[in-house]
């Protein structure tokens, strides 16, 4: 197991890598005059260059990059080009906003799509019809809708939930749940049609394997061959598939920010990027990386323990 993980920590560290070097490549291709949105379009073209040889843009985009990755090793991603705040401060207050988010979709959604694809491999028929159409209708529905219409009935007509704000965890229990639910509610739509969907084909696989109906003919409870052998199975798949869907969630988490007016690093990406503020940009953009890395190394662990025959890849 130390190997296997070793290996998918070294491809973890070579892939941030990449990412940062093409990130960064792309943000220096010039598109937007950093140092004339600072000190204003009437200024002059000296005070401008003195401005970009300040904040180092006058260099080649490789000398850029490497000062940046030799700081950024060390924890040291700089402070903003517009607001002079320390970087990793400006994302730190933004970032248990998006973390409360996704912590509480991936919850709901392995909740929800392993009760309801269980349902549908063990039970089957009706039940297996139904769980279809309601994963596809999930699956197909636009996010953006799914958001406004929850906001509409559930805030607006019966006004269960705020509509838009967000309350800390540390101001109020109570207050930070009601604000987080709905956002919650509306990313995992598509996220439990996806992974319910394929706990159901892989219970529906795994029934159908000989040990199980040896295991049947033994007499064994099928609530035990369920819960202790064909779940433990099944896991595996509906685990990749979770992991693939943190991924996307980050780009789900822009949205629904925007739109509930939540202060995460979603709708701060939106905001600075459009200004070209690269050290906040490039710390997002790691800060993504690096947490998309670590769910897929968790998950990989998982799927190792479940399956050693998965830690040979």
């Amino acid at each position: 197991m130390t190997g296997f993980v070793v290996r998918r920590v070294a491809a973890g560290a070579a892939l941030a890598l990449v990412i940062s070097m093409l990130s960064y490549t792309l943000l220096s291709i010039p598109h937007i005059d950093v140092a004339r949105q600072l000190l204003g379009q009437g200024a002059a073209q000296e005070l401008v260059d003195a401005k970009n040889a300040a904040l180092g843009l006058d260099r080649p985009a490789l000398v850029q990059y490497l000062d940046w990755l030799a700081a950024a090793v060390r924890g040291d991603f700089g402070t903003s080009w517009f607001t002079s705040e320390n970087v990793l401060r400006a994302i730190a207050n933004r970032l248990p906003v998006t973390l409360s988010l996704m912590a509480g979709v991936t919850l709901v959604t392995a909740l929800l799509s392993l009760l309801l694809g269980l349902w549908a491999g063990v039970r089957r028929g009706r039940v297996d019809r139904f769980v279809q159409i309601l994963a596809v209708t999930g699956y197909a529905l636009p996010g953006f809708l799914v958001t406004l219409v929850m906001v509409w009935l559930f805030a607006v007509e019966l006004g269960w939930f705020p509509a838009i704000g967000y309350i800390g965890l540390e101001e109020s229990f109570t207050g930070w749940l009601s604000t987080v639910t709905l956002p919650i509610l509306a990313l995992s739509v598509g996220s439990v049609a996806g992974v319910a969907q394929q706990v159901r084909g892989s219970v529906i696989d795994v029934l159908r394997q000989d040990y199980v109906r040896t295991l049947r003919a033994r007499g064994l409870p099928p609530r035990r061959i369920i819960l202790r052998h064909v779940l433990r199975n099944a896991a595996a798949p509906a685990l990749s598939v979770l992991g693939m869907q943190f991924v996307g969630l980050l780009g789900g988490a822009v949205l629904v920010e925007q739109i509930f007016g939540l202060p995460g690093i979603g709708s701060m990406t939106v905001g600075y990027t459009t200004r070209g503020d690269i050290p906040i940009i490039m710390a997002l953009v790691m800060i993504s990386v690096i947490g998309v890395i670590v769910i897929n190394l968790l998950v990989d662990i998982l799927i190792g323990w479940l399956n050693p025959k998965a830690r040979l890849r």
